[in-house]
């Protein structure tokens, strides 16, 4: 479990300076199976960004990945990527 304050370091830390540009975090409840076939359920955050596709910014999202993954130990990060078209 990664406590509230964990996740604001994370973010303020590791995200942030990577995607300073538009930035934003959902709270969501999630179930997965992991290696040993368990199932597991717990909170999870849901991190959106808009992004230009470029090669840097592919290499930052897996720069986050790798992290999380290492500092919190996690198996897994979802990732699921999508063109948009925004405007602000």
């Amino acid at each position: 479990m990664v406590s509230e304050s964990e996740w604001q370091e994370f973010v303020k830390t590791v995200i942030t300076p990577r995607f300073r540009e538009k930035l934003t975090v959902l709270d969501g409840s999630g179930q997965f199976l992991n290696s040993s076939g368990i199932l597991i359920r717990e909170k999870s955050k849901i991190v959106i960004l808009i992004y230009e596709n470029t090669s840097d910014k592919n290499r930052a999202i897996t720069e986050i990945i790798d992290s999380y993954k290492r500092r919190f130990h996690q198996e897994s990060v979802l990732r699921t990527t999508s063109e948009v078209k925004v405007s602000f």
